[in-house]
């Protein structure tokens, strides 16, 4: 990436792993990551977990250790229906989303023009934020996986994109109550990977693009490249939608996360079928670059079932490779 000076506002770029909680606690994980020159471990998994677990003492030995390894802490999480707890459907369906037979659900996600619905995501988002204490005072609290916003009436004429800005945009709002310096991200992801329309961001909120959809036996600037999932995007369709996100959200802040470590994607999410990561440096110093020259200064890569069993079966990860590439 070549990019190792502060960015503005003086943080470090980040080059970092996102980790299930059992990852972390499986593997010395802060020491490992400080050694291959990482700044940033990140937890994955349910919102309340995370919570919890920052609460424990095992929790409070891994900040610890973190502390004195120099690796910042993050949580990047699908909260949604921790933000919005499921059971309040009983009594107030109007917070919850409308599915297309106009039936208010809730399997995922909300009703962004219900004012009781993000008023009470932002009461959790405020009590996690405290709980989750990240170092950066960046903060992810993304919409449910993949999953469909409201189309109600008055939300149907907006995007996914731009349902979760409004969202976001509220949920920031309330945290620099506690934090003035708090940035929250806007996943680009699934069914959000073209920038909202209609809903400008707020300054703090950041973008965060995962391409999933993307291969990972070629760089990500092989533009024809397309994955055999159903209906996936080319890489060069992923892109035009990447430049087209940060158009709107800018560079600064801007942040990529990617798949190059993530054992459970190579494994298609399938705990009996553990399978060693398709691991090539030259990719991702490619890819490395291509988000550098387009201003993104800030690289992860979800790490997730990179744990004490996979070392145990298949060796040390190459993660000082990995930081290597990312100063390419």
């Amino acid at each position: 990436m070549r990019e190792t000076s502060p960015t503005p506002g003086g943080r470090r770029p980040t080059r970092g792993v996102v980790l299930a909680l059992s990852d972390i606690t499986s593997w010395s994980w802060p020491e490992e990551a400080s050694a291959a020159g990482l700044t940033t471990i990140a937890t994955h998994g349910m919102a309340g977990d995370s919570a919890e677990f920052m609460q424990s003492e095992v929790g409070e030995e891994f900040r610890t250790r973190c502390e004195r390894a120099g690796v910042e802490i993050e949580h990047e999480l699908h909260a949604a229906r921790e933000l919005l707890p499921r059971e309040l459907v009983a009594h107030h369906p109007d917070m919850f989303r409308m599915n297309e037979a106009g039936d208010r659900v809730p399997d995922a996600n909300l009703c962004v023009h219900s004012q009781e619905a993000l008023e009470m995501c932002c009461q959790n988002a405020t009590a996690l934020a405290r709980a989750l204490a990240p170092t950066t005072g960046r903060h992810f609290f993304w919409i449910d996986d993949g999953q469909p916003m409201c189309r109600c009436p008055r939300c149907r004429s907006y995007s996914d994109s731009d349902q979760a800005l409004i969202l976001e945009n509220r949920l920031l709002t309330i945290l620099r109550k506690d934090n003035p310096e708090a940035t929250l991200a806007h996943l680009a992801y699934a069914n959000t990977l073209w920038p909202p329309t209609d809903v400008k961001p707020l300054p703090g909120v950041f973008l965060e693009f995962a391409p999933i959809q993307r291969r990972y036996d070629l760089p990500f600037g092989v533009r024809d490249a397309r994955s055999d999932r159903e209906k996936a995007p080319s890489h060069g369709e992923q892109l035009d939608a990447l430049d087209a996100n940060l158009e709107l959200f800018g560079a600064e802040g801007a942040q990529a996360l990617e798949y190059w470590l993530d054992v459970s994607r190579f494994s298609g999410w399938n705990r009996a079928n553990v399978a060693r990561i398709a691991w090539d440096k030259r990719i991702v110093e490619a890819d490395a670059t291509l988000y550098h020259d387009r201003g993104v200064r800030n690289v992860t890569t979800f790490a997730v079932w990179l744990d004490g069993d996979y070392v145990r079966r298949f060796g040390t990860p190459l993660l000082r490779e990995y930081g290597d590439a990312l100063r390419c």
